[in-house]
């Protein structure tokens, strides 16, 4: 090799060194009892390396991540109730404090649309859903439109077109479905507007496919997961899958609160994401304290339960890191947070514990090419 080529050969190297070096990605958690926001870089062998936490308000829960991943928003379920905004540090993951924006009422569910240019919510106690406008600096706005709904709006989605919202009501089995408008910011209700599901199911939180042909819906009190075809914005159910091992002896839950209610044997299902190929779908129990594994056959929807994985104490929230390779859990009542690898046959394989926040709820993942 002439000294010409070995020059360039290393010059090459040291380019790819660079890029790889730079891609990088982060994962948030809000802690709610504690108020604040930790950060951790998941290493390419799916560890965590704990770095700052950053202030909140007190009960931050539900966070959200812009499309184009310069903003991070979490909202404060305790008063007055309010959204923070942090920008996004590409190279380190630190967040800064852009602003705050009023929010409609509490809420244990929070989104961007697709544009980025608005933030939907839902709310349990209050039975409504709102859509807040977000600025070019990704503060957000006062609220656009406040929409009451029925018992216990659980959570928010788009559809993957922008142009369908869909709203679990955990308190009369239902999810309503809306259309809407990305230009104006607001929603109206299609036709038909809700899609009844069979009682005591706790319709809780949804996921749509990477095609959007359907949407995966968890429910709470019995945690099955439902698949639902999506067609022209309307769902439809089309098959059902349970999330717990074969004799378990854990029981239909009931809405909470529950004064009185001994609740040790209740189910109680808390969250609901897909692998980015489509191939995997999980979903979190907080009783078992226990991840449910599935794979889906993509042309059907149809889901076939794998098994279960145990996990953090009371599991409130999971992500799936967006190659698909691993998953990082919290649990409410744990001090530690988890990362798992997703296994070729879709189980999970625990990499490791990390110490985490009081009362860690939420999980988003970041990744910077």
């Amino acid at each position: 090799m002439t000294k010409i080529h070995a020059c360039i050969a290393a010059t090459l190297f040291a380019l790819l060194f660079v890029v790889q070096g730079h891609a990088v990605t982060f994962v948030y958690v809000s802690n709610a009892e504690g108020g604040d926001i930790g950060m951790y870089t998941l290493r390419p062998d799916g560890s965590l390396q704990p770095g700052q936490r950053f202030k909140a308000g007190s009960m931050v829960m539900p966070m959200s991540v812009s499309p184009d991943k310069r903003f991070l928003v979490a909202a404060a379920r305790s008063k007055p109730f309010s959204a923070y905004t942090y920008s996004i540090d590409r190279d380190t993951g630190a967040l800064k404090p852009v602003g705050s924006g009023p929010l409609a009422e509490s809420f244990p569910y929070i989104t961007f649309d697709r544009t980025g240019r608005y933030l939907l919510g839902a709310s349990y106690g209050a039975h409504l859903v709102s859509v807040n406008p977000v600025n070019p600096d990704g503060t957000v706005g006062a609220p656009l439109q406040v929409i009451p709904t029925a018992r216990n709006a659980h959570a928010i989605i788009p559809d993957r077109t922008n142009r369908f919202v869909f709203v679990p009501h955990l308190g009369t089995d239902q999810v309503f479905q809306f259309r809407f408008d990305e230009k104006s910011g607001r929603l109206s209700a299609n036709t038909p507007p809700v899609l009844q599901l069979k009682a005591g199911t706790g319709p809780r939180h949804l996921v749509t496919s990477p095609d959007n042909r359907f949407v995966y819906l968890l429910n709470e009190l019995t945690a099955t997961v439902a698949t639902l075809s999506l067609e022209n914005g309307l769902l439809q159910e089309i098959s059902s899958a349970s999330a717990l091992p074969p004799g378990s002896k854990l029981g239909p839950g009931m809405p909470r609160p529950q004064p009185g209610r001994d609740v040790s044997n209740d189910i109680w299902a808390s969250d609901i994401h897909v692998t980015p190929n489509g191939r995997f779908l999980y979903a979190a129990e907080r009783t078992s304290s226990s991840i449910g594994a599935f794979s889906v056959d993509t042309a059907s929807g149809k889901l076939s339960y794998l098994g279960s994985t145990p996990t953090e104490k009371q599991p409130r929230g999971f992500r799936i890191d967006p190659a698909g390779r691993f998953m990082v859990v919290s649990g409410e009542k744990s001090d530690t947070i988890s990362s798992y690898a997703i296994e070729p046959g879709g189980m999970l394989r625990q990499i490791g514990r990390y110490p985490t926040g009081k009362g860690s709820n939420w999980v988003e993942i970041v990744a910077f090419d």
